[in-house]
């Protein structure tokens, strides 16, 4: 009786609720359940702005998946304890968790456009040539570059908005090539037309820097998985990370059984054939392969991994840029290479320039040593004359065609292949 005189200070109610009220406000063991602003204590990954690259945004991809990360719907690695701490921010990709319900999980890589180191290079080189100072805001920096005061006019993407960057991508670009990466944009909302109406100057900037910097994200929004094109699907980004689906790298099968590293072989053919020949008439082509270029699906499909090499020269259009523009240089083109740097020719790329560098430089780390003679020899006897360049009147398809047929008695049908199994027991075509 004496708590409720000390709290209420008065004789007369007008109702119980107000005196329930009162009661709770008085009361300090409830005051702490009852305020709806006390924080719901939650182990979690301590995420921070720094760590995904928000705080140099717009100069990052974009932020369509950053909610995935703050909601814990993304783990790094197979940590699905959110106990464990973030991983370390220097490393290139990570690989992580994705769930939609919280109850599935898939793999997923999580991957930065390029090193840290170079991120930062390039950060430090966009304020002490534009603003004269050490750190500075990286938008507010690139905002008063002449390419991007052109951007925000324009209405569509043309190749002199282009010109200059340094990604293979846009080395030949078409005008039916570009408005593809303004339609496809998938880091917008309402994607879908090829006029730029649509993006804000912060979705201009984004796309700008992603194109400068590493165009391997923009190419697995522009031509996706899901319409038979060879690439992990695009799942969004975050700052500066990526989100693909998740792929062992080749690297991982070179001590793989002979009719694994066969099949491999064989579909890594038939990438470098879609390449060349595909119902969009658009050629692709490597600047430059590794270990880490091509992946491998759970299910033994084979997909390019790492993009960012690949070059593309429409076969319908041609280029459209004019004598001079490709040697154009300003902060854009330095992002990630040395200025200097020099630009291939559009007009020297050949048809078996893509196979000769695999020939070269991952076949022969696959195959080797693998097979029964006289199988191993036929092998190696054509992988050191395709690495040598194939005779002058021998065409790609031609040269694929010969290894193909080598290779393909040399695979099996079992689940290990469930991308063409059980299909391959019944058909010869798989």
């Amino acid at each position: 009786m004496g708590h409720w005189i000390c709290c209420l200070r008065s004789r007369v109610a007008d109702s119980l609720m107000p005196l329930l009220v009162l009661a709770l406000s008085c009361n300090p063991s409830t005051e702490a359940t009852a305020s709806p602003s006390a924080p719901h204590i939650k182990p979690s990954y301590s995420f921070g702005r720094t760590f995904l690259g928000l705080d140099k945004c717009n100069a990052c991809i974009g932020t369509s998946i950053c909610k995935k990360f703050f909601k814990e719907e993304i783990r790094f690695d197979t940590w699905l304890s959110s106990r464990l701490k973030l991983p370390p921010s220097y490393l290139l990709s990570y690989s992580g968790n994705y769930t939609d319900d919280a109850k599935s999980w898939r793999l997923v890589d999580i991957t930065r456009l390029t090193s840290k180191y170079q991120h930062d290079r390039a950060d430090k080189r966009i304020c002490t040539s534009l603003l004269k100072t050490k750190t500075c805001s990286l938008e507010r920096a690139l905002r008063r570059t002449h390419r991007f005061q052109k951007w925000l006019r324009a209405k569509r993407l043309t190749p002199d908005l282009v010109q200059g960057l340094s990604s293979p991508m846009l080395r030949c670009p078409s005008q039916r090539l570009l408005d593809r990466i303004v339609r496809r944009y998938a880091e917008v909302p309402d994607a879908g037309s090829i006029y730029m109406d649509h993006l804000t100057d912060r979705d201009k900037m984004r796309l700008l820097y992603t194109l400068s910097v590493n165009s391997h994200p923009i190419l697995l929004q522009i031509f996706p998985d899901v319409e038979g094109w060879p690439f992990p699907r695009y799942l969004g980004s975050c700052g500066r990370l990526v989100v693909s689906a998740s792929t062992r790298p080749l690297r991982d099968f070179y001590g793989a059984a002979p009719e694994v590293a066969a099949d491999l072989a064989l579909q890594l053919l038939t990438v470098l054939r879609s390449m060349g020949t595909n119902d969009l008439n658009y050629f692709f082509y490597f600047t430059h392969v590794d270990a880490g270029t091509f992946g491998v699906f759970s299910n033994g499909h084979l997909f390019i991994r790492d993009a960012s090499t690949l070059g593309i020269i429409d076969k319908e259009e041609g280029s459209q840029l004019i004598d001079g523009q490709q040697e154009y240089k300003d902060i854009f083109s330095c992002l990630t290479v040395d200025c200097q740097s020099a630009f291939v020719s559009c007009n020297s790329i050949r048809e078996k320039h893509s196979l000769v560098m695999v020939c070269q430089e991952l076949l022969p780390k696959l195959l080797k040593g693998k097979f029964l003679q006289p199988v191993q020899e036929k092998i190696d006897s054509f992988l050191q004359h395709c690495a040598d360049g194939l005779a002058d009147d021998q065409g790609v398809n031609e040269a694929v065609a010969e290894l193909a047929e080598i290779l393909k008695p040399l695979r099996s049908c079992d689940s290990r292949f469930a991308y063409r199994y059980p299909d391959c027991k019944y058909s010869d075509k798989y």
